[in-house]
């Protein structure tokens, strides 16, 4: 309990983790506190996009669009292999919402938030487009839209690897039981022992309350808990756009390209009690797949859904009668400075927004903490693996294809993807799969585990499978068990 931090970060998901990034790169001490793993919640539940809320135009969320928007190609920039452009693909249906109204938000969405490398909205004959092919007949009249895809999961991983590499201690599986001021500084009691800083972050997402009122301190926002659930099946669909679809109730999902082989869909808006299950529920599921029928040829039941995952949306209660109306802006509260030692609280936010987020956040706490001498820096470095340009994935695939001539295409491509120019500091000099040490299936070697646990704070088989990488979809039980001996190990 000597050492005292300049600031501690109570929640180890996108935001927390964006804003020890953010400061530990302006010269402050961070430490980084997380109860389980690393976007063990809401952050690794997203869709899986950047985007800039095609959506959230009908709310009248136009600050919220432009901001998000802003940061789609800022984002690929500084993470061009877990980050990539998709192009999306948007039926027209009679009855639902009008042509010109679909025109009019398309129009906005490609002119208000500074576009430059990401391909316009245009129109399309759905009879003669790839995109068209697996629908049922009558779509006719489609728009094609950009946004941008993202691992979630990783994008969290890779802002906490690059504080720890700017000096941040990163504390997973370490809960924050209790804290109180002393003076000008936050004694704060967890799992691990005592620390001390002088400035704190509650950005725990859905359990900012929580923390809260452990803190001993009145929220400034309510909450509007949402949980939002997913399925994925077998591919529906063998090209690479997404769809954004409409339903007769008013509300939206998509159906995305997911892993090679599977179809993401979703996603559902419902009301989370505190305290039940963070689950797919039989009827989002039933929800889903009925939605899903509606556009594909190939119908779908429950019992075809492969994987389910699901996530709680802290969102800032502003009254909306209907869970998907609530807005998916932010809040920042800074305490004010006669209250002694800092204290700022996130309330909301998205992923495509993280990094502004941060920004902003760090950016208050500049006055009240000497140690935050550097200015804003994050919007234009590369986060790690991320240091080669914007569209050079494909000439780092072909440097590793041509360097590791054993792997397959699949197996470049996945690991491209998730580790970009970091993927050399665990193959190696590898000239075979041997070299890489025990193979647990799908592609996953000893080698990678070991990275994994040594490098990036995996310790349980489902830290590995379904964060790290998506790997669980490809095991069986059997390998996936094998996995867990040898991290137990």
């Amino acid at each position: 309990m000597d050492q005292i931090y300049d600031l501690a970060v109570i929640g180890g998901g996108v935001n927390g983790a964006g804003i020890a990034r953010d400061a530990a790169g302006r010269g402050a001490k961070v430490l980084l506190l997380e109860a389980g793993d690393l976007a063990q919640g809401t952050s690794s539940a997203s869709t899986k996009l950047i985007h800039g809320g095609l959506r959230y135009l009908e709310h009248y969320e136009f600050a919220l669009v432009r901001e998000s928007l802003s940061e789609r190609e800022a984002l690929w920039a500084i993470a061009p292999h877990i980050i990539h452009p998709m192009r999306f693909v948007l039926p027209y249906v009679a009855g639902l919402r009008p042509r010109w109204l679909l025109r009019l938000g398309l129009f906005l969405y490609d002119h208000i938030g500074g576009r430059k490398r990401l391909p316009a909205t245009r129109t399309i004959d759905l009879v003669n487009h790839p995109a068209g092919t697996p629908l049922k007949a009558g779509f006719t009249t489609g728009f094609e839209y950009s946004d941008g895809w993202v691992d979630d999961a990783r994008l969290v991983l890779l802002n906490a690897k690059d504080a720890a590499e700017r000096g941040a201690q990163v504390r997973t599986r370490t809960k924050v039981t209790g804290a109180k001021r002393a003076g000008d500084v936050w004694e704060i009691a967890t799992s691990a022992g005592m620390f001390r800083t002088k400035a704190l972050v509650n950005a725990a997402g859905p359990q900012v309350l929580d923390v809260e009122n452990t803190l001993g301190d009145a929220p400034e926002y309510g909450m509007r808990l949402v949980r939002g659930s997913h399925i994925v099946v077998r591919k529906l669909f063998d090209h690479p756009y997404a769809y954004f679809f409409q339903l007769g109730d008013g509300r939206i999902f998509f159906a995305i390209p997911y892993e090679r082989d599977f179809t993401l869909i979703g996603t559902t808006d419902r009301d989370q009690a505190p305290g039940d299950p963070i689950k797919a529920s039989d009827e989002e599921i039933a929800y889903l797949c009925q939605g899903t029928n509606e556009y594909f040829k190939t119908a779908i039941t429950p019992a075809d859904v492969v994987w389910t995952y699901s996530g709680v949306r802290p969102l800032v209660d502003d009254g909306s009668g209907k869970p998907e109306a609530a807005t998916r802006g932010y809040r920042l509260d800074l305490s004010d400075a006669g209250q002694g030692a800092a204290l700022l609280s996130v309330y909301g936010g998205k992923i495509t927004t993280y990094r502004h987020l941060s920004e902003e956040a760090v950016d208050l706490l500049v006055p009240r903490l000497a140690a935050l001498a550097g200015k804003a820096w994050t919007r234009t470095a590369a986060l790690p693996g991320g240091d080669f340009a914007i569209d050079g994935l494909e000439a780092l695939k072909a440097g590793l294809a041509a360097d590791y001539a054993f792997l397959g295409a699949p197996d470049v491509d996945r690991i491209a993807r998730a580790y970009g120019t970091r993927a050399r500091h665990w193959l190696g000099d590898a000239q075979g799969w041997q070299a890489l040490g025990r193979d647990f299936g799908g592609g996953l070697t000893a080698a990678e585990v070991d990275y994994l646990r040594q490098e990036e704070w995996a310790v349980s088989a489902e830290d590995v499978l379904w964060r790290r990488s998506k790997l669980g979809l490809r095991l069986s039980g059997e390998q996936q068990a094998a996995l867990a001996d040898y991290l137990a190990s």
